[in-house]
């Protein structure tokens, strides 16, 4: 076994222990990634190799003289290109920042470093973390290790593919509508949204009203979650509705619970859902109920989902709106910026006081409604995405099943219900399916688990114990 097999947790006892060196282990993702990573662009503004084996080096000499600093200590990351990080080129996919270095680390990223993590790079995503599909102007199109001529999803594409490529142990992704829980589907892993709140949300600007986006970790096992959690988790005295962390990894050693999960399946039939999807996550459930022992209960629609929708439209186009009015405002910037942007913006510009109160009151008639639902159920289960991993061509799909999707981002309305009610919501994988690269040429598929905000401890206990059970995860991509 290489010791790119191996996740955050295994390497950390590894070096805590002094087995081996942070310098073997950082010699053998940059192996790694020298090997892969042209294939699958997942990684960009890679950092020279000796400058990330002098930090090595110097981690080595941290342990022997006091010990690790942090819980990450000598492990190598590469944060999400949306993390400002100091002296490490830091663009958010557009060409407008397509040189911009940061003087100064994100609170993100200060905590990763505070941790011990040593950065190889950044992660690629799209430009300013819009759309499911991880592209842009500045580096290209990350790929699909189980098929390179399919998408690997987004936001957090890169990350979900350096992780399925064993490129990286663990790694730091962002969600708003699916950014996280979307490729972690598409790639075979885990990826967690937690309870909002409860990562400070370190984005520039208004942090009172923008609170449909969290950033949250993502690994091939919940224990490298869990662990990069407690990093990444915690009050910040700058940033209000702070949450105080529980000991995520800790918490893992507890029994889990015998769960009683609800299963929202396609929405009552309001979402168009690809063959196979459905019938893959209710496979999952009958494994989940003998080896977990859960009990599954389907359940009708809890609201109707166009509302649903058109509250998150219109809160959505509020914030994009807003935050990036400079932009638009400037002809030569404006000109840089993909039109799914331009049309958010646009979208936003004109909304009315009454459409964003109405917004709001559908966001809270929904968060009451899951408080009652959860008096009868532990958790909610949804498909984490509506389609298979697409050809990497296409911007977008713009039809399911026949149905046309209206909006960019249509078929991804399944990451909107959790995302709305700001709930810890995990991606766990279930198995293959569809066309493509996988085991019998399949591709990999996951779905969500969500519960109560602030249940971000028991969430992660049941995904780990199912963690334990499914076999994707732990399987290689064909990537030769």
């Amino acid at each position: 076994m290489s010791l790119t097999d191996l996740g955050a947790h295994d390497l950390a006892g590894l070096i805590a222990a002094r087995q081996v060196s942070s310098v073997e282990i950082c010699t053998a993702f940059l192996d790694r990634i020298e090997a892969v990573n042209p294939s699958l662009n997942a990684l960009v503004s890679l950092r020279p190799r000796a400058a990330v084996l002098a930090d090595a080096a110097a981690a080595d000499a941290e342990i022997s003289a006091t010990g690790p600093c942090g819980p990450l200590h000598g492990l190598p990351m590469a944060p999400k290109d949306l993390a400002a990080t100091a002296g490490l080129r830091t663009t958010w996919g557009s060409t407008i920042h397509r040189d911009h270095v940061p003087d100064a680390d994100g609170l993100m990223a200060a905590r990763l470093r505070a941790a011990g993590a040593i950065f190889v790079g950044k992660s690629n995503t799209p430009e300013f973390g819009l759309g499911s599909r991880s592209f842009n102007e500045v580096f290209g199109t990350t790929l699909n290790p189980w098929d390179r001529a399919r998408s690997a999803g987004g936001s957090s594409g890169g990350a979900a593919v350096a992780l399925a490529a064993r490129m990286l142990p663990v790694a730091d992704g962002s969600d708003m509508m699916g950014s996280l829980r979307n490729p972690a589907a598409w790639n075979g892993v885990y990826g967690f949204r937690p309870s909002w709140g409860l990562v400070p949300l370190d984005a520039p600007g208004d942090r009172f009203m923008a609170t449909l986006s969290t950033e949250g970790p993502m690994g091939r096992s919940v224990r490298d979650m869990a662990l990069l959690l407690d990093v990444m988790a915690g009050e910040a005295a700058d940033i209000p509705f702070g949450r105080p962390p529980q000991g995520y990894a800790a918490a893992l050693d507890q029994p889990p619970e015998p769960l009683r999960i609800g299963w929202l399946g396609d929405w009552g039939g309001a979402w168009a859902i690809e063959d196979g999807i459905l019938p893959l996550c209710e496979q999952a459930f009958r494994n989940m109920e003998r080896e977990l022992g859960a009990t599954v209960v389907p359940l009708p629609p809890p609201m109707p989902a166009e509302d649903l929708w058109r509250s998150w439209m219109t809160l959505r186009a509020f914030l994009n709106a807003n935050s990036r009015a400079a932009l638009y405002a400037n002809p030569d910037m404006r000109a840089q910026l993909k039109p799914e942007m331009i049309w958010e913006i646009e979208q936003g510009r004109d909304l009315t006081t009454a459409a964003l109160h109405e917004a709001s009151l559908i966001r809270t008639r929904w968060y009451a409604r899951l408080a009652r639902l959860f008096r009868d159920v532990d958790l909610i289960a949804l498909p984490a995405a509506q389609v298979w991993p697409f050809d990497a061509t296409l911007r977008w799909p713009d039809r399911i099943n026949g149905r046309a999707m209206d909006t960019y981002h249509r078929w991804m309305e399944v990451a909107v219900p959790p995302a709305l009610a700001g709930l810890p919501t995990v991606a766990v994988p279930v198995g293959f399916g569809g066309p493509g690269g996988g085991p019998g040429g399949w591709l990999p598929m996951g779905m969500q688990l969500a519960g109560p905000v602030g249940a971000d401890a028991r969430v992660l206990r049941f995904a780990h114990a199912w963690n334990g059970v499914e076999t994707v995860s732990r399987t290689m991509p064909p990537l030769g």
